[in-house]
Formats: C-alpha cells, sequence, structure tokens
C-alpha cells in the first residue's frame, strides 16, 4: 500500500493562451520530448479550427474537451472466481487525462494529411458531439449503465 501521496507536479501555462490546460494538453500530445513540435501542432490546428468554423479556437478546444470527457468507468473486479465489470465514478484528473488521450489517440487514427489537420477535425467533431472521441465516452457511460447492476461489489 501507498505510504504517502506523489506531489502534484507543477505545470507552468502555455506562451500563447496562458493555458495551463493546453500544456497539459500539450504535454500528452509531445512525442519523445518534442514539446516545441507539439506546441507548434496544436497551434496550428487551433488555427485551423478557428479559420473553419470563424470561432475562438481555445473556445472550441474547452468545448470539445468538455464533451469528451467521461463520468463513470467499468473497473474489473474478481468476486468469488468470477469478473465482473463494476462501474466507478472517476475522479477529476483522471477524467481530464483519459479525454485528452482519447483525443489524441483518435486524432492519430484519422486520415487527413498533417496532425494539425487530423487534431482540428478531432476538436470541431467533438464540439459538435460526434466523431471517435464522442463515440468512445459513450460506450463508456453505455458499459457502466449496463453493469449498474453490480455496482454492489464497489471497493
Amino acid at each position: 500500500m501507498r505510504r504517502r501521496v506523489p506531489k502534484k507536479h507543477l505545470i507552468l501555462p502555455d506562451p500563447r493562451f496562458g493555458s495551463t490546460l493546453v500544456t497539459s494538453f500539450v504535454n500528452n500530445l509531445m512525442l519523445d520530448g518534442k514539446k516545441s513540435v507539439a506546441f507548434d501542432i496544436f497551434y496550428k490546428a487551433m488555427d485551423r479550427v478557428q479559420e473553419r468554423t470563424g470561432e475562438d479556437g481555445l473556445e472550441m478546444f474547452k468545448k470539445a474537451l468538455e464533451n469528451v470527457t467521461p463520468g463513470v468507468e467499468v473497473r474489473s473486479r474478481r468476486v468469488g472466481g468470477a469478473t465482473f465489470q463494476i462501474p466507478q465514478p472517476i475522479r477529476d484528473a483522471r477524467r481530464q487525462s483519459l479525454a485528452m488521450k482519447w483525443m489524441i489517440g483518435y486524432a492519430r487514427k484519422r486520415n487527413e494529411k498533417t496532425m494539425a489537420d487530423r487534431l482540428a477535425f478531432e476538436i470541431i467533431a467533438a464540439t459538435k458531439e460526434e466523431g471517435a472521441t464522442f463515440k468512445k465516452k459513450e460506450d463508456t457511460h453505455r458499459m457502466a449503465e449496463a453493469n449498474k447492476a453490480f455496482s454492489h461489489f464497489r471497493f
């Protein structure tokens, strides 16, 4: 069992928007420690979102992230030799982290030419409550709803 709670890392705000949310998204987007490349991809995606929709890119990003943030998830638990999927609420930091990771993962699987385009189109789709990331959230909620009968096994 853990002796103490790990320290929270201080995340500095990004240079363009002054948002720590953007920095943590870019940290998840980053590959092989190339943070400046990740920032470049994110800022280009925000510009594409803005020119496509005519709305503020950062506001669209925040709305998209809010739309794909899950509320509950299922966790496996062995009870008497059987494994049950038990629905549990998610703490805030994990909710945000899952939403970011899902959005980045599904953006990488898209077919547009550059990563900035892929990310921009995924953000636009998530804002409209459609696309692969939103479907993942809906599937997670549906799974939790289907297994609500096992919630008394919660630990």
